[in-house]
């Protein structure tokens, strides 16, 4: 398999899935293939998500197709954002707002417990398969660090004294709920016969 279709708009997590897939695979992204950067997400679960995305793209395509949906779970809000986390204050996906609203909604409580999870679907002609990944950790009180994206200047892993917007790629990469989930994906691809 030398060419797979990444099923997202997100650039940051282009960049995330580039540096942990092997090498000589080509990632072709949306853009690439003509089809939207939004692609259908009506599930009620980060699996059928990340499956339905997956499929939609390969059903127009022929392509091995790849696809995720993260959530991150707060326990204090009873799971939410979960499967809402892009759209958490409205349509627009805007990180900023969507993290306002989150630290607003925790002001005051001591409970700060959350965790980030998330789903790859794999689909292929041959049918498909998904791979998670999750990492326990805690909403801090205020945004720390710069890089990253989505929810990483408010989450810390547990564990560690920094945000995942304060570590550098390669060490978010080495602890993250994403970085599980592909470590999973590309054993299976390395598995698969040539």
């Amino acid at each position: 398999m030398e060419k797979l279709l990444l099923c997202t708009g997100n650039q940051g997590k282009v960049l995330e899935l580039k540096a942990l897939l092997p090498k000589g695979i080509e990632l072709l992204s949306l853009a690439d293939v003509g089809l939207p950067a939004d692609l259908p997400e009506t599930g009620a679960t980060l699996e059928a998500n990340a499956l339905q995305k997956a499929r939609f793209a390969h059903e127009r395509t022929g392509l091995v197709c790849v696809a995720d949906d993260t959530g991150l779970e707060v326990d204090a809000l009873a799971g939410a954002p979960g499967v809402h986390s892009a759209r958490y204050a409205g349509d627009a996906k805007v990180p900023m707002l969507n993290m306002a609203k989150l630290l607003e909604e925790l002001r005051g409580k001591e409970d700060r417990r959350a965790r980030f999870r998330t789903v790859i679907a794999l689909v292929a002609s041959t049918g498909s398969h998904t791979f998670s990944g999750s990492v326990e950790g805690e909403i801090t009180e205020e945004l720390l660090g710069s890089g990253g994206f989505g929810y990483d200047p408010v989450f810390r892993p547990m564990g560690s004294e920094l945000t995942f917007a304060q570590m550098d790629g390669s060490a978010k990469n080495g602890i993250s709920h994403r970085g599980i989930a592909v470590r999973q994906l590309v054993a299976y691809l390395r598995a698969l016969p040539r």
